[in-house]
């Protein structure tokens, strides 16, 4: 029976998960790493952290399959995406922290390239926004303030890459050979590739002060399902095709087999993320979501609208790591159920900013309708509704620029374990929300990805045959209530707004 490891590179651990060929996992294997806050609204992580946990993982999920390396048919990547990494050709290292997607520093730099009347330029080339959450402008802080950097990378001596590139790199052979690579779906995410004639786009990189010449710092890019090369036999044990690179989200997409028009995804970690697959064509959107590629692969691309909640599973453990209300994430769920609503509270985890459909960098989080009546049950309540809004946000400025109705929304992530939640998100959204039995779709998608490029499965048809429902929540909220209650909670958005204050104003 073939074998495929998929590498789940994610914010706060790596995880390397064995499926069959049935797509059922055989063994999993998953590793915390540091989360470093140098400054408020500063996130960075350890790139030798982040390998050394991955490479770790994959082994001891190999182990724990009892399969030897040369059992395995294929390797899929799947990473958390935008978070930047530059590091030395010749010897490895990286010229400083990765500066993680939630990172915030480079705010002041996207207000300055707005107010130079720059966005329409990238909206319309890249399909994104000008926020800090992209990773050029990230790369461009490292450039003018690590010193030593800008001079190397016009050297041609440093490499640029997100999470992915860094463990391609890294596998095969990195200082010795590693290719330095991307897929599409990376590659878009960085606020310097054209999504229309799918290239590194030069105007891009002069205004942000990259350099000119893509080759000397910034990866090759290539398809989600394909074979890139071979891991060092050392590593491993013996050489595995890698052969499947997706960011997370696009990699979800895929393993929840939403292939076609109109299908739409959500997962529930950190943050939330929406993706809705609108096939062969490219939509700009008009209410403020990102236009990415789903995957590439057999020669075309397919597309996908993309809607990004900064803040979900993260308020949970805000819940239990800041103000001590539980002990475990899993203990939200009994809280919240215990009162039959948030007694009129409003919990806006806007912790780092607002993503979609608000983009506000400058917006935090609030806490409204408090009376002496409330009750740390209630705060718990409102915690899971404020996941809850977000996510009905998204959806509903999906609907409004795709033009397609939403039958369904399927959702994966460690969240989904909690049944009030995904309740709570059908009562609010108004639609059936459904969980799967195979919960780990990231790491499936990326490994679909490489097997489909391997032989190990043969179509996208093999791939819808497998999913498989484990629940459905139906609506059962009235709707002319959940329309007062969204708007309530648009009120309060309203009130976390433009909190910090801007760059350079008093």
């Amino acid at each position: 029976m073939p074998h495929v490891l998929a590498l789940d590179q994610g914010t706060t651990s790596s995880r390397a998960i064995v499926f069959d060929d049935s797509g059922s996992a055989v063994a999993m294997a998953q590793r915390e790493f540091r989360q470093i806050f140098p400054r408020p609204g500063w996130v960075e992580h350890d790139p030798r952290e982040i390998w050394e946990s991955q490479l770790a993982v994959a082994r001891e999920a190999l182990a724990r399959a009892g399969l030897a390396a040369a059992d395995v048919a294929a390797l899929g990547i799947t990473n958390q995406r935008e978070t930047t990494i530059v590091w030395d050709r010749a010897t490895g290292e990286p010229v400083a922290n990765a500066i993680v997607w939630q990172d915030r520093r480079t705010a002041g730099a996207c207000d300055r390239l707005k107010r130079a009347g720059l966005e329409p330029l990238f909206r319309e080339r890249t399909g994104l926004v000008l926020d800090p959450y992209f990773s050029g402008t990230k790369l461009a802080w490292l450039l003018e303030e690590v010193p030593g950097v800008r001079a190397a990378a016009e050297a041609g001596r440093l490499a640029f890459g997100t999470v992915d590139s860094w463990l391609l790199w890294n596998l095969t052979g990195g200082p010795a050979g590693g290719r330095h690579a991307t897929d599409v779906t990376n590659a878009s995410r960085t606020l310097l590739w054209d999504i229309h004639k799918e290239e590194w786009d030069g105007e891009l990189l002069a205004a942000l002060g990259i350099p000119s010449d893509p080759s000397k710092l910034l990866p090759e890019v290539l398809s989600s399902s394909e074979v890139y090369g071979e891991t060092v036999p050392d590593l491993l044990g013996a050489p595995i095709p890698i052969a499947g690179i997706a960011g997370d989200q696009q990699a979800a997409l895929f393993g929840q087999a939403c292939l076609a028009p109109g299908m739409v995804k959500n997962t529930y970690g950190t943050g939330c993320f929406l993706l809705m697959n609108t096939g062969d064509r490219l939509n700009v959107s008009r209410h403020e979501l990102i236009t990415t590629p789903a995957w590439r692969r057999a020669g075309r691309t397919a597309y996908a609208l993309e809607g990004s909640v900064f803040v979900a599973g993260a308020v949970v453990q805000w819940l239990r790591d800041g103000l001590g209300l539980i002990r475990s994430a899993a203990e939200v769920e009994a809280l919240a159920a215990s009162v039959p609503d948030a007694g009129g509270v409003v919990l806006v985890p806007a912790f780092t900013g607002l993503g979609a459909p608000h983009w506000d960098p400058y917006a935090r989080g609030a806490l409204l309708g408090i009376t002496r009546g409330t009750t740390a049950a209630h705060l718990a309540r409102a915690a899971l509704e404020g996941i809850a809004f977000q996510v009905a946000d998204v959806l509903a400025a999906m609907e409004a620029d795709s033009g397609l109705p939403t039958a369904e929304l399927r959702v994966d992530g460690g969240a989904t374990v909690n049944d009030l939640l995904m309740q709570i998100q059908a009562d609010l959204a108004g639609v059936p929300v459904v969980r799967p039995r195979v919960q780990e779709t990231t790491a499936l998608g990326a490994a679909y990805l490489a097997g489909l490029a391997t032989g190990v499965w043969m179509d996208t048809d093999e791939i819808s045959a497998r999913w498989q429902v484990e629940r459905t929540f139906e609506p059962a909220l009235d709707r002319g209530r959940a329309a007062e209650r969204r708007a309530r909670w648009s009120r309060a958005v309203e009130r976390a707004k433009a909190w910090e204050e801007a760059e350079g104003e008093p």
